[in-house]
């Protein structure tokens, strides 16, 4: 498929989507939150992917979403919920792949900017990033997760005061309440994003990485009781792996263990 939004790439092991809409703050247009998706799901089928990383041109990572398009829209309902039915679609994919998905934040996230990072596992920004959510102060509310993912990131009070007031975080800020894992130099960034890839990637078992995912996302959805059950017997799945008895066998050999993902 050729994409006019964003630049997809495919090399050694990790699926990069770029958003290219640097004249227009990457502002999140119906077409590029398809294209997303897209990309999204191509690199969630592809088995020879093992990370996938979201990153963007320009000096915003997104101003959010495009206002002027959703304008355009205001007087077709269908289209309203076609539009929003097309970002959580996106958003689902992303935080429901099995793969990690590492989030490099160069410039502003702002809004659906921001509920696009929130849609990703780890976060590397900046130190020029600014992050926030200004949806109250156009009299809009989130549509694209941040009323929900917010809270279970950094807690509901926190969650509640950057929601109502609209205030701008610094990358450092940003760090120290727990919205993002990572802030570096701005020229270090893509070496940064290419390490946080290596880490979670290199000798590492896919199988382990879904499924440690799926655990920590079900987890956060239940009670503390339901959720030791739910650890309990995916571990149980889990010991019936090639990948754990490899894991195990490497250990004990000493040497470098090498994972089917199966």
């Amino acid at each position: 498929m050729k994409f006019s939004t964003i630049i997809f790439e495919k090399k050694e092991g990790v699926a990069r989507i770029t958003l290219n809409r640097p004249e227009a703050l990457n502002a999140i247009s119906p077409e590029l939150i398809s294209e997303i998706g897209v990309a999204a799901d191509d690199a969630e089928k592809d088995e020879s992917i093992k990370a996938i990383v979201i990153a963007a041109k320009g000096r915003a990572f997104s101003a959010g979403a495009d206002l002027k398009a959703i304008k355009g829209i205001l007087d077709s309902p269908h289209k309203i919920e076609r539009f929003l039915r097309s970002w959580h679609k996106t958003f689902k994919t992303l935080e429901e792949s099995s793969k990690p998905v590492i989030c490099a934040v160069q410039g502003m996230a702002l809004a659906g900017g921001l509920e696009l990072v929130n849609a990703c596992d780890i976060v590397i920004a900046s130190d020029k990033a600014q992050l926030g959510d200004q949806h109250a102060n156009f009299g809009l509310i989130p549509g694209g997760g941040n009323t929900q993912l917010l809270p279970r990131i950094v807690g509901p009070r926190k969650a509640k005061e950057l929601l109502l007031t609209g205030d701008w975080l610094s990358a450092a800020e940003a760090e120290r309440i727990g919205l993002i894992n990572k802030v570096v130099p701005a020229d270090k960034l893509e070496e940064a994003v290419n390490e946080m890839v290596d880490k979670v990637t290199k000798n590492k078992s896919p199988l382990a990485a879904k499924r440690i995912k799926e655990l920590v996302n079900k987890g956060m959805q239940v009670d503390l009781h339901s959720a030791w059950e739910l650890e309990s017997q995916t571990m149980l799945n889990h010991f019936r792996s090639e990948d754990m008895a490899e894991g195990l066998s490497a250990f004990e050999e000493r040497r470098t263990p090498v994972f089917k993902g199966r």
